[in-house]
């Protein structure tokens, strides 16, 4: 029986597209965190990073089989994740941001203190609290200077694979991500 978590990350995709479920299964489990990590920069809205991260990782796992260059599965797949968050963009602009009755914060409401035990040591709230300020600039910034970074700093694309996804140029390409660091630098520069 083969070693699943010792291949490399091509010979998977290669099983994959034979119809090794195993293999299939270890492709998904390496991701889904990538994946995660990218919808969670990308959305402002954390409800939605879950369901997009599972969305993503089905349309691998149902269109492996169309990827005709194995070496390209990490393009293949951020091509995935830029698809699904420009439809979750195209249905906000359809429907209405909703909110929930839950959420009182009138003075009538009542507040219930629960202790933080993430916050000891004080190193890791600090820590905490400084990758969601990254998170929230990051959500921040325009969505074609979003997405070009994450691919580039998360995801670790070269400049053509971002261009390709995105359809720009690679010039484009760099000046977002230049401009992204800079509105980056100037958000956090009080924090950092």
């Amino acid at each position: 029986m083969p070693n699943y978590k010792k291949m490399p990350l091509e010979e998977l995709v290669v099983l994959s597209q034979k119809d090794d479920l195993k293999a299939l299964e270890e492709l998904i489990r390496r991701e889904q965190k990538n994946v995660f990590a990218a919808f969670s920069y990308l959305s402002k809205k954390r409800e939605n990073v879950a369901d997009m991260t599972q969305d993503a990782l089905l349309k691998v796992a149902k269109n492996i089989h169309s990827l005709k260059n194995p070496k390209n599965f990490k393009s293949w797949l951020n091509q995935i994740i830029s698809n699904l968050f420009y439809d979750e963009l195209r249905k906000k602009q359809r429907r209405p941001d909703l909110i929930s009755i839950d959420e009182d914060e009138g003075e009538n409401s009542i507040k219930t203190q629960l202790p933080d035990k993430k916050c000891k040591p004080h190193e890791k709230c600090l820590s905490t609290e400084l990758e969601e300020m990254i998170k929230d600039a990051i959500r921040d910034l325009p969505e074609q200077f979003r997405i070009a970074i994450i691919l580039r700093e998360l995801q670790g694309l070269s400049y053509e694979e971002i261009a390709e996804i995105t359809n720009s140029s690679v010039g484009t390409v760099k000046s977002r991500i230049a401009r992204a660091r800079g509105k980056l630098q100037n958000g956090l520069k009080s924090y950092i």
